[in-house]
């Protein structure tokens, strides 16, 4: 089987240009971990960039491939991404694969996929209909063009992978076939040997925004500085202009307990989680967050949010603990069952790290993804 795989090339939104290698979206890059141990599929990975790269590889492993499309600014979202579609179709047709698949609704993958001219499949990482609702997206903002754009491109798709129930229920409304196939996690994370430090660090993984509620969170952390010596690491970027990054700043200006790293790598994430005592998702909506699935991999207990697709990863008090989001309280006592219980959170990473292994290990994923595609194509071919 030949497949394309488009996908978000990160030096384009990073403005990476000079950079020699591509670099993915954590599950779309776990995803190809697995196509790369399957011989028997070829893959053709594009990325569309607003600058010509100066270097690519030609090839990511013996049976991936990677094109760089150079599509000028205007091509981009004042456009509806227009410029993009047109050269993704032009590649495709080159290409001519068994079939396409758009990696998320957030960019330029969905139309490219829909508008390719073969059979496709879209994968909804970021519900952006969803986001934009809890983040009260301005008329016009990224987020509520993007939710626009996700709106007309999934009901012209020939299946959509869900990653949780949650956005099957979320699509359901959209009447196109639909599978349920959580995220690959990064094979690297299995390997990580958790060793805690004395210190009770909490680790945060998500851009400082009103849905990953990290200030309601900091406000809960405050009864229990008194009981346990913890510190609070969050990895996300924070602006300095909107009012949430502002508070957001205030706040851990305030406790000298907080650490805040704009950014972190993977290399750097699985440091942070092996030295940490727990990761925390207070969210107030999320589909399938690769910080917990990360974390289950890599072993390390998880307190995460009581909604969206979270309570399909987490059995609470098998595999991790959930709390309420809107309640400080509740949040503040599962951190606190498990900063007083070694034993027990020693026991919920266990479970949890087990599942991952069953669950969200590379190849598993991609096997998957095979059946979903055999699936798809031999389904009648939608008309447009």
């Amino acid at each position: 089987m030949t497949l394309v795989q488009l996908t978000t090339d990160n030096r384009e939104p990073f403005r990476e240009y000079d950079k020699p290698e591509p670099w993915f979206g954590t599950a779309p890059e776990a995803l190809l971990q697995g196509f790369a141990a399957l011989p028997e599929v070829t893959v053709h990975v594009i990325g569309c960039t607003q600058q010509s790269m100066r270097a690519s590889p030609e090839k990511l492993a013996p049976n991936i491939w990677f094109h760089s499309l150079h599509v000028p600014k205007l091509g981009w979202l004042r456009t509806g991404y227009q410029g993009c579609v047109r050269a993704i179709r032009r590649k495709v047709r080159e290409l001519a694969p068994d079939l396409v698949h758009g990696q998320g609704t957030e960019r330029e993958c969905a139309l490219g996929a829909v508008f390719s001219g073969f059979p496709n499949v879209l994968t909804i990482h970021g519900n952006m209909r969803l986001v934009a609702r809890v983040n009260h997206a301005r008329p016009f903002s990224y987020g509520w063009l993007a939710a626009r754009l996700e709106a007309f491109a999934v009901p012209r798709t020939q299946g959509v992978v869900c990653i949780t129930e949650y956005t099957r229920r979320a699509v359901a409304g959209d009447r196109v076939p639909t599978w349920v196939v959580p995220n690959a996690v990064d094979e690297q994370f299995f390997a990580v040997q958790p060793a805690p430090t004395p210190e009770r660090v909490i680790l945060c993984v998500g851009h400082i925004t009103p849905r990953k509620n990290q200030n309601a969170f900091i406000r809960a952390l405050d009864r229990l500085v008194t009981k346990f010596p913890l510190r609070f690491v969050c990895l996300g970027l924070a602006g300095d202009k909107d009012p949430y990054s502002r508070e957001f700043h205030a706040l851990a200006a305030q406790r000298p307990w907080i650490e805040h790293v704009h950014w972190a790598d993977r290399a750097e994430l699985r440091e942070r989680l092996r030295t940490a005592t727990l990761l925390a998702l207070p969210s107030l909506e999320d589909n399938c967050p690769m910080a917990v699935l990360e974390a289950m991999a890599a072993g390390v207990p998880v307190v995460a949010a009581n909604v969206g697709g979270v309570p399909e990863l987490i059995e609470d008090g098998v595999t991790g603990l959930l709390c309420d989001p809107l309640d400080e309280a509740s949040m503040s006592q599962a951190i606190e069952r498990v900063l007083s219980d070694p034993s027990g959170a020693t026991a919920l990473a266990k479970n949890a790290r087990e599942k991952a292994w069953r669950t969200y290990h590379p190849r598993v994923i991609a096997r998957r993804h095979l059946d979903i595609y055999a699936e798809i194509l031999a389904l009648p071919r939608r008309t447009r």
